[in-house]
């Protein structure tokens, strides 16, 4: 037996032989050419070969997958019409009179090395996308077709890394699991693993060979190990907990539709976080009470220029209309820091974290705001939609928000148009500012929504987006918990309820934690809504609170 190690991004167990994906990728020649205009042109009519591929592959990764993980497809060919991409190309060819493949080589290492330099993790993750689109130009150009794992049995894949096209081209029901000498847990492929709830593991050490092509194996998601020929301890051991597993997979089944209720009579709402409207499906099939964060931002990151009044609406009347009833709280616009869109034209900032971000935004460009709150109480008329507010950290910006949205309602009494006159207002609570007079902003709203990730970042003085820093992150800080206490103990007193959408809200081992603290919602992914129900029908709160004394 030999055990092989690596960083595990999807748990499961899988048991089966190893299939070693071998890529037959292009060998390049540089060659000189007379024919600039034909070597641009063939590159020209590569490129639609290649788009035409990726539309097709999205039709199927959509039936597979889900929309919003194939969207990496649109994402795929957008980058083979990128600008500077196409010009590195054509300038290539025609300064240096070369074919087309060789120009698309170079252009695709250079890209590739520019975003595997750059410090976020999120775009070094890009790198491998831009090898993925180079090698499919380069088959385009050379006639080449796609690969694939040849098997009559379900295997393990074993490869250097997996493009995103890659595993949606494989045929599902032969694979167990996906192990991978390279990856980022943030790349498209990890993403699509845990999206087809299919085992991973990534930077693990293991030969492409036939060291161990074709032997049997045991893929452990919760240890990140490859067992390659497993002694009978461990194999007895690890199908045991495969067993188990399928027997957790049933029993999470049957929760549905059960209420969320705790043995000693607490009810909490578990409601599902989600970033646009093709996630409604997750929601509904994972059995959430409603959604209790609609991340509008996305309308706007994935629009060229600011959505209009209609185009949102449509999108918020569809959300409502679809959970039937169920409520819905749409976050109004939270873009800055990470998230930026070109056409705000946002200041350059040392520090986006802690700048012009969210509410300050909406703030100071009313008539954007003023657009998102007509629409989304125009679509208030057709379901429980609430409104949340991002970023707050004074009684005042409430007090200005609720100014706007009182002079938004006159105008669409003075339009004759429909809404829900005593819509919910609520703010996030996400900054140590909001904690420390919550008592005063609870008297100014309906509801709080704890945004953990931003409120743990800037508690500890911490950028979560850094790595290196990861050894001094800790989420479950005393003074995370202290702060989380008196958010909906002040919430409580002064009329307002409490809940959590920070990916605090899943953790498991807080889940009873947050049930003695009397929370009355978590807002999780939605694959998380079952298990914590699991939880919070498995406890008793006044045991619990006793145990802890």
């Amino acid at each position: 037996m030999v055990i092989y190690e690596g960083k595990a991004v999807f748990e499961g167990v899988a048991i089966g032989k190893i299939s070693v994906y071998a890529k037959n990728e292009q060998s390049v020649k540089r060659v000189k050419v007379d024919d600039t205009a034909a070597e641009i042109d063939r590159y020209a009519k590569a490129r639609e070969k290649a788009i035409d591929q990726l539309k097709a592959l999205y039709e199927k990764a959509v039936k597979e997958v889900g929309e919003a993980s194939a969207e990496i497809f649109e994402a795929h060919q957008l980058m083979v019409d990128d600008e500077d991409y196409i010009e590195s190309v054509e300038n290539i060819i025609e300064s240096e009179e070369v074919n087309a493949e060789y120009a698309v080589a170079v252009t695709g290492d250079n890209f590739a090395k520019m975003f595997s330099e750059m410090e976020e993790e999120y775009f070094r993750g890009r790198a491998a996308d831009i090898k993925d689109i180079t090698e499919r130009i380069l088959n385009a150009l050379s006639g080449e077709g796609a690969d694939g794992i040849v098997s009559d049995e379900p295997v393990i894949v074993v490869a250097d890394d997996l493009a995103p096209s890659e595993t949606v081209q494989m045929d599902k029901d032969m694979i167990l699991s996906f192990v991978t000498v390279h990856g980022s847990a943030n790349s498209h492929t990890s993403i699509l693993a845990k999206t087809m709830s299919i085992p991973a593991i990534i930077g693990c050490p293991i030969p492409l060979s036939d060291e161990v092509n074709g032997k049997l194996a045991i893929v452990d998601g919760y240890e990140g190990k490859i067992y390659v020929e497993p002694d009978e301890d461990i194999l007895a051991a690890k199908k045991k907990l495969l067993l188990e597993e399928e027997e957790k997979k049933n029993l999470l089944e049957r929760l549905k539709g059960k209420e969320n209720v705790t043995l000693d009579g607490q009810k909490i709402n578990l409601y599902a976080n989600i970033g646009n409207t093709k996630d409604l499906g997750l929601v509904l099939k994972n059995d959430a009470g409603g959604i209790g964060l609609f991340r509008s931002e996305f309308i706007y990151l994935g629009s060229d220029n600011y959505p209009t009044e209609d185009e949102q609406f449509a999108i918020y009347k569809q959300v409502a209309q679809t959970l039937a009833g169920k409520k819905v709280i749409i976050r109004t616009l939270d873009i800055g820091a990470d998230k930026q869109a070109d056409y705000f034209e946002l200041p350059k900032e040392e520090n986006p974290a802690m700048g012009l971000r969210a509410i300050r935004i909406c703030l100071t460009r009313p008539e954007v705001f003023k657009t998102q709150l007509r629409a989304i109480l125009r679509a208030s008329a057709f379901g429980k939609i609430s409104i949340m507010f991002p970023m707050i950290i004074s009684v005042d910006e409430v007090k200005k928000i609720k100014s706007i949205v009182e002079e938004v309602k006159k105008e669409l009494d003075a339009d004759g148009l429909a809404y829900d006159k005593d819509i919910e207002l609520g703010i996030m609570i996400e900054t140590p500012a909001a904690v420390m007079i919550a008592d005063e902003l609870a008297e100014e709203v309906d509801f709080f929504s704890v945004g953990t990730n931003d409120l743990t970042q800037y508690t500890l003085a911490i950028d979560r987006q850094n790595q290196s820093l990861d050894e001094f992150y800790d989420s479950h800080h005393p003074a995370i918990m202290r702060m989380l206490k008196m958010i909906a103990d002040d919430a409580h007193r002064h009329g307002a309820w409490a809940g959590i959408c920070g990916e605090l809200g899943a953790d498991l081992s807080l889940t009873k934690e947050f049930l003695a603290m009397r929370y009355d919602e978590l807002s999780v992914s939605p694959g998380r809504i079952l298990p914590i129900r699991k939880t919070v029908l498995e406890t008793n709160v006044s045991e619990y609170k006793k145990s802890k004394q």
